[in-house]
């Protein structure tokens, strides 16, 4: 191929890229207003420029819960009842009476559900839906109905897309009353000279700060409670952490401030739940106040708007302010030349017809839909339609780890003794005591099975007989079976013994009850040593910062008249045991996983992972699938940063983990605003609604919390990112297909406007009658409805695509010239050859003209290749180019033509335009190729 071939065909030379894109994007990196007043100010608002939300600090009524929080913590029991006004008591039930009065009903989020006026009002109040009503009126006013139907028609359709997706969107928050909505047990006093404590049931909507309430395992906390006391309390926080693990719980301890908010040993809040153990606690917040309200009190508030949105409202501010200037200046020429003051105006509201991009509602829904449907193909709904749109404007993909980098499920790695070499009777025992227990099975005993059958191991349980059971708790953190075999197992002693305890659980609560130590090899039992003790828990250590979980295993020879007096073994048996060694599983990742990042990041597309989970364990499911654990933080560390230097942190690190809610939320917003990202949020908890509300694109499973679902944009059938990465090429070709619409049409009509006004001043009349300008611009609007369907160079979707507003100024500038020569040129041909004294045959050349080179346009500007030659446009857009290319043609030769004012054409005139539009397309290119050279880029 020739340099100068080379130079109109645009091969990939024109985003040069210095590095490799894709191991650089995968491993681095209140109340409501009532009144349709305010609701009035509140709408135009929303189209200035606002304060953006960084991220970087916490919210004022998050600092007040967090300072109200710490002091409780911190302080003695008498002194927190003072805080609150209440007595060990209780509170009368009067008093209990008067603060629901004063406080309101226990709600996690006071939301008030928004009319469908205020919604609708909100879809229908858009600057590109007015200029459409406005024109709409105008062509009723000048008896062109056909015209005003059409654009009310596209207006109806907007307006009730948006309508339906904001009233889903807003009924989100409603959710959250799921969590709470339970009996609550509660300590009130009552008499007037003697006062008794009497043990009631409310509602959890009826609690007040100051009631003491009573707990057991399964109950719900229905506020934020200072604990009064405990009896081997476990609770479980992964409402609000996303952790699947317990936290203990203790009343007898005062905290520091150095504590982060979630460990707070004596503080349980809103919405989480006893696993095991009981106890009684103050309530210090409810409603509004509890941390769980300032998690979510943004659910169900509107996003800021994304670029594409902001472009699309500036670009209509540009378009009425160039309509009021071009329509006023055409109107006036033309009433000088015509002296007729009706047709003037009528002509005026034509041109300003033809400057509307009236499809534009239609080519963005019909993409979005196209996208949509192709997406339900893939197991993917698309609530959203605009998250199509988004996602190929992303390029940050935040990731929950859990059920979604891996399979949410346990595998066993390895069997360990207690000097880390690998030994079989460890996996035996360990075996026996996960084949034998029945109540409480768990994961990791199902891992322990599947990795003996699965090895080939012998292990003969039918030799073996269960006696008895000691369930695992969540205070000693253990299970114990005893077993019983006719084999003979030889007890140091010599004594010969068939009866045996095995226990398995926690490795520190293990080694809790070991008073020995068995050296497999030798087949020896020495004593417990403080050395062995650290050594064990040293590799036990090492083995957790690799993301494996470990689980210790020990025996213990029984006398067969070992029993309790109650004929039952109990946990008192579980001392002066024998330690044989640990046993480590993994939560493997999934197989597409990796494949997947790979595949996002050759689209720029970077991952970060966004976890509740502890670092060690986030830090080896990153090494497994190929994401960059070089700048790590976890969320303690972050709420210890300023403003900046959280900012920056965000911005650098891959994997950040041990987040709150509010911290996942917070990081979110900084990649918007301060790193002007598109962020994408995929996760599946209740933990996870914050952030997924507020990322650009919200990504959530079917087997998610239904918040979860309710706030997302999207949700997968199948945990699967492939879908993902069939999501962002579908969002870039939904993209690039809107903006050659936009560019396409901004250009041509800029370039038809100026090109008219030319002509009316030149020719004294007017070039084309309001009736006929209607008819072009109608036959071209009809012909761009293809473009949903068309294709697109392979090269585009590689890359993140989002609207830059000077760039599409620029691309106007540069490009609606090349459509005003063509324009020109054809006044200067039928000029200087046919003359212009005959209205009806100028103009048929020139309808036919405008019509072909608005028609064509799209071929020009969809590829930065030569049209036709190097790269061809999807047969719907060539079918759509025929036709209306020959129906414009055909029309001045029809009777349709005689009554709108046509005549008929020479053939010469034809040979003219093909002539012309080779040479409108050989600028073209030139203009594109010097484009491209400049800007590095086209569409």
């Amino acid at each position: 191929m020739s340099n100068g071939f080379k130079f109109f065909s645009g091969s990939s030379q024109g985003n040069p890229s210095s590095s490799d894109p894709v191991r650089e994007n995968l491993v681095e990196q209140n109340a409501q207003p009532n009144g349709f007043k305010t609701s009035v100010f509140r709408i135009l608002r929303r189209f200035m420029s606002a304060s953006k939300i960084d991220g970087g600090s916490r919210t004022e009524a998050e600092e007040k819960v967090y300072s109200w929080l710490y002091a409780l913590a911190q302080s003695e029991k008498d002194i927190v009842f003072e805080y609150v006004r209440s007595t060990e008591r209780g509170l009368s039930f009067t008093e209990a009476e008067r603060r629901l009065q004063e406080n309101g009903p226990n709600v996690p989020v006071e939301y008030t559900f928004p009319s469908w006026w205020h919604l609708l009002w909100n879809a229908f109040f858009h600057p590109f839906n007015i200029i459409l009503i406005v024109l709409s009126a105008l062509s009723y006013i000048a008896n062109d109905a056909t015209n005003g139907c059409i654009m009310l028609g596209l207006v109806f359709i907007s307006v009730s897309l948006r309508f339906y997706q904001e009233y889903n969107s807003s009924k989100a928050a409603m959710r959250l009353s799921e969590f709470v909505r339970c009996p609550i047990k509660v300590q009130r006093c009552a008499g007037r000279v003697v006062q008794t404590e009497l043990l009631v049931q409310v509602d959890q909507r009826d609690v007040v700060p100051g009631d003491i309430v009573i707990f057991e395992p399964g109950d719900l906390f229905p506020g934020d409670v200072r604990l009064l006391t405990s009896k081997h309390l476990v609770v479980s926080q992964s409402s609000l952490t996303g952790e699947f693990g317990t936290t203990e719980k203790t009343a007898d301890i005062r905290e520091d401030q150095s504590t982060p908010l979630l460990d707070l040993k004596n503080i349980c809040f809103m919405g989480t739940s006893v696993i095991s153990g009981s106890g009684t606690g103050l309530v210090v917040s409810t409603g509004p106040k509890t941390y769980m309200s300032t998690m979510f009190s943004n659910i169900g508030k509107q996003k800021p708007p994304d670029d594409f949105e902001k472009g699309i409202r500036r670009i209509s501010y540009v378009l009425i302010s160039f309509m009021l200037v071009a329509v006023t200046v055409i109107v006036v020429a033309d009433y000088i030349t015509s002296d007729d003051a009706t047709e003037s105006i009528l002509f005026g509201i034509s041109v300003a017809s033809a400057l509307t991009p009236q499809m534009l509602p239609l080519i963005v829904n019909t993409s979005l839909a196209k996208g949509a449907l192709a997406m339900a193909k893939d197991r993917c709904i698309v609530k959203s339609l605009t998250a199509i749109r988004d996602m190929g404007s992303m390029d940050i993909l935040c990731i929950d780890k859990t059920g979604t980098l891996t399979m949410n499920s346990a595998m066993m790695v390895n069997h360990l003794d207690s000097w880390g070499s690998t030994k079989e009777k460890v996996l035996c025992f360990g075996f026996l005591n996960s084949y034998f227990k029945t109540e409480q099975k768990y994961p990791l005993d199902d891992a322990i099975l599947a990795y003996v059958f699965t090895n080939g191991y012998r292990f003969e349980p039918s030799k073996w007989t269960k006696v008895d059971e000691i369930p695992f708790d969540f205070t000693r953190r253990r299970v114990s079976v005893v077993l019983e075999t006719d084999l003979n197992v030889k007890h140091k002693s010599n004594h010969t013994l068939n009866r045996i305890l095995i226990t398995k659980g926690a490795l520190e609560e293990v080694l809790r009850v070991c008073s020995s130590i068995e050296h497999v090899d030798r087949g020896e039992i020495a004593t417990f040593s403080g050395e062995d003790h650290q050594r064990i828990l040293n590799m036990g250590e090492d083995l957790s910062n690799d993301g494996l979980r470990v689980l210790g295993v020990a025996i213990k020879r029984l006398e067969t008249q070992r029993r309790s007096s109650t004929g039952i073994y109990d946990e008192t048996v579980e001392c002066d045991m024998v330690f044989l060694g640990l046993i480590s599983f993994f939560d493997p990742p999934k197989d597409s996983a990796k494949q997947a990042l790979w595949r996002l990041a050759e689209k720029g597309v970077k991952a970060k992972v966004l976890t509740g989970d502890s670092l060690p364990l986030a830090i080896r499911i990153c090494k497994e699938v190929g994401i960059r654990t070089t700048h790590v933080v976890t969320g303690p560390d972050l709420e210890l940063l300023n403003q900046e230097s959280f900012h920056e942190t965000v911005k650098r690190s891959t994997v950040l983990a041990r987040l709150t809610p509010t911290q996942k939320l917070r990081v979110v917003q900084s990649l918007q605003t301060v790193g002007e990202h598109v962020v994408g949020f995929l996760g599946d908890g209740v933990n996870d609604s914050l952030a997924l509300d507020a990322a650009n694109v919200g990504i959530t499973v079917d087997s998610g919390a239904s918040i979860a679902k309710d706030l997302a944009d999207i949700i997968l059938l199948e945990k699967d990112l492939n879908v993902l990465v069939a999501g962002v090429e579908r969002g870039r070709l939904t993209f690039a297909n809107t903006m050659k619409y936009i560019k396409m049409s901004v250009v041509a009509n800029i370039g038809s406007i100026l090109s008219l006004l030319i002509a009316t001043l030149a020719l004294g009349y007017e070039p084309l009658t309001p009736r006929q300008l209607v008819t072009q611009n109608f036959l071209y609007n009809v012909g761009q409805i293809a473009i949903p369907w068309d294709n697109m160079e392979e090269d585009y979707v590689k890359t993140p695509q989002k609207w830059s507003l000077k760039g599409l100024a620029t691309f106007i500038l540069w490009n609606g010239p090349v459509c005003s020569l063509c324009d020109i040129s054809a006044l200067l041909f039928i000029w200087f050859y046919y003359g212009t004294d005959s209205e009806p045959l100028f103009r048929s050349a020139w309808f036919i003209e405008g019509l072909l080179m608005q028609t064509l346009i799209i071929h020009l500007i969809r590829t930065e290749k030569i049209p036709f030659i190097q790269e061809i446009a999807s047969w719907p857009v060539i079918c759509s180019t025929v036709v209306i290319s020959a129906i414009g043609i055909s029309i001045p030769c029809t009777s349709i033509g005689d009554v709108m004012g046509f005549a008929t054409l020479p053939l010469s005139y034809f040979g003219f335009l093909v002539v012309l539009f080779i040479g409108y397309f050989t600028v073209g290119q030139i203009v594109k190729r010097v484009y491209i050279l400049v800007y590095k880029t086209w569409l």
